[in-house]
Protein backbone atom coordinates (compact mmCIF):
# COMPACT_ATOMS: atom_id res chain seq x y z
CA UNK A 1 0.00 0.00 0.00
CA UNK A 2 2.48 2.17 0.99
CA UNK A 3 4.83 1.62 -2.77
CA UNK A 4 1.39 2.55 -4.17
CA UNK A 5 1.35 5.95 -2.42
CA UNK A 6 4.79 6.69 -3.36
CA UNK A 7 4.22 5.90 -6.58
CA UNK A 8 1.01 7.83 -7.41
CA UNK A 9 2.84 10.89 -5.23
CA UNK A 10 5.63 10.22 -8.00
CA UNK A 11 3.10 10.56 -10.91
CA UNK A 12 1.61 13.27 -9.90
CA UNK A 13 4.49 15.44 -9.62
CA UNK A 14 5.80 14.77 -12.49
CA UNK A 15 2.76 14.99 -14.59
CA UNK A 16 2.80 18.51 -12.51
CA UNK A 17 6.17 19.60 -13.56
CA UNK A 18 5.53 18.00 -17.38
CA UNK A 19 2.31 20.83 -17.17
CA UNK A 20 4.16 23.72 -16.30
CA UNK A 21 7.14 23.02 -18.34
CA UNK A 22 4.35 23.30 -21.32
CA UNK A 23 3.35 26.43 -19.98
CA UNK A 24 6.42 28.00 -19.41
CA UNK A 25 7.86 26.84 -23.05
CA UNK A 26 4.50 28.14 -24.56
CA UNK A 27 3.74 31.14 -22.40
CA UNK A 28 7.36 32.70 -21.60
CA UNK A 29 9.28 30.98 -24.56
CA UNK A 30 11.39 29.09 -22.93
CA UNK A 31 13.25 25.96 -24.86
CA UNK A 32 12.81 22.66 -23.83
CA UNK A 33 16.34 22.09 -23.06
CA UNK A 34 16.97 25.76 -21.46
CA UNK A 35 14.84 25.02 -18.08
CA UNK A 36 12.01 27.19 -16.55
CA UNK A 37 11.90 30.47 -16.12
CA UNK A 38 12.20 31.83 -12.58
CA UNK A 39 8.82 32.24 -11.93
CA UNK A 40 7.91 28.83 -13.08
CA UNK A 41 10.36 26.16 -11.34
CA UNK A 42 9.29 28.33 -8.09
CA UNK A 43 5.61 27.21 -9.25
CA UNK A 44 6.95 23.64 -9.78
CA UNK A 45 9.23 23.91 -6.56
CA UNK A 46 5.97 25.27 -4.57
CA UNK A 47 4.06 22.78 -6.05
CA UNK A 48 6.44 19.01 -5.52
CA UNK A 49 6.91 19.94 -1.50
CA UNK A 50 2.66 20.42 -2.00
CA UNK A 51 2.80 16.82 -3.49
CA UNK A 52 5.12 15.63 -0.99
CA UNK A 53 3.53 16.50 2.36
CA UNK A 54 -0.12 15.86 1.04
CA UNK A 55 -1.91 13.58 3.87
CA UNK A 56 -4.74 13.30 1.49
CA UNK A 57 -2.39 11.20 -1.17
CA UNK A 58 -3.80 7.74 -0.63
CA UNK A 59 -7.81 8.98 -1.11
CA UNK A 60 -7.45 12.28 -3.57
CA UNK A 61 -7.38 12.27 -7.26
CA UNK A 62 -6.79 15.65 -7.67
CA UNK A 63 -5.81 18.75 -5.79
CA UNK A 64 -8.88 20.50 -7.47
CA UNK A 65 -10.90 17.77 -5.63
CA UNK A 66 -9.81 18.30 -2.33
CA UNK A 67 -11.63 19.94 0.56
CA UNK A 68 -8.37 21.30 1.92
CA UNK A 69 -6.71 23.70 -0.02
CA UNK A 70 -2.90 23.78 0.91
CA UNK A 71 -1.64 26.35 -1.74
CA UNK A 72 -1.17 29.52 -0.30
CA UNK A 73 -3.68 31.64 -2.76
CA UNK A 74 -1.10 33.34 -5.03
CA UNK A 75 0.16 29.82 -5.95
CA UNK A 76 -3.21 27.95 -6.36
CA UNK A 77 -4.46 30.99 -8.87
CA UNK A 78 -1.09 30.67 -10.72
CA UNK A 79 -1.40 26.47 -10.57
CA UNK A 80 -5.12 27.03 -11.89
CA UNK A 81 -3.70 29.38 -14.87
CA UNK A 82 -0.97 26.43 -15.52
CA UNK A 83 -3.67 23.71 -15.11
CA UNK A 84 -6.30 25.77 -17.86
CA UNK A 85 -3.67 25.99 -20.04
CA UNK A 86 -2.03 23.05 -19.83
CA UNK A 87 -4.71 20.60 -19.60
CA UNK A 88 -6.33 21.00 -23.13
CA UNK A 89 -2.90 20.27 -24.56
CA UNK A 90 -1.29 17.31 -22.62
CA UNK A 91 -4.02 15.31 -25.29
CA UNK A 92 -1.14 15.73 -27.66
CA UNK A 93 2.21 16.01 -25.69
CA UNK A 94 1.41 13.62 -23.40
CA UNK A 95 -1.95 11.52 -24.99
CA UNK A 96 -1.10 8.63 -22.07
CA UNK A 97 -1.46 10.51 -18.93
CA UNK A 98 -4.43 13.05 -20.03
CA UNK A 99 -6.84 9.76 -21.28
CA UNK A 100 -5.23 8.26 -17.21
CA UNK A 101 -6.64 11.81 -16.23
CA UNK A 102 -10.17 11.57 -17.98
CA UNK A 103 -10.76 8.19 -16.36
CA UNK A 104 -10.49 8.82 -13.22
CA UNK A 105 -11.95 11.75 -13.25
CA UNK A 106 -14.84 10.40 -14.74
CA UNK A 107 -14.41 7.35 -11.93
CA UNK A 108 -14.12 10.15 -9.29
CA UNK A 109 -17.45 11.75 -10.50
CA UNK A 110 -19.48 8.77 -10.68
CA UNK A 111 -18.25 7.86 -6.73
CA UNK A 112 -19.49 11.25 -5.38
CA UNK A 113 -22.59 10.84 -7.05
CA UNK A 114 -22.65 7.65 -5.31
CA UNK A 115 -22.13 9.50 -1.75
CA UNK A 116 -24.28 12.16 -2.74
Amino acid sequence: MKKDIQTKREREKAMVSEMIALYCRKRHGRKASGGLCPECAALDTYARQRSDTCPFMETKTFCSNCKVHCYKPEMRERIRAVMRFSGPRMLFHHPVAALRHVVATKKEKKRLEKVS
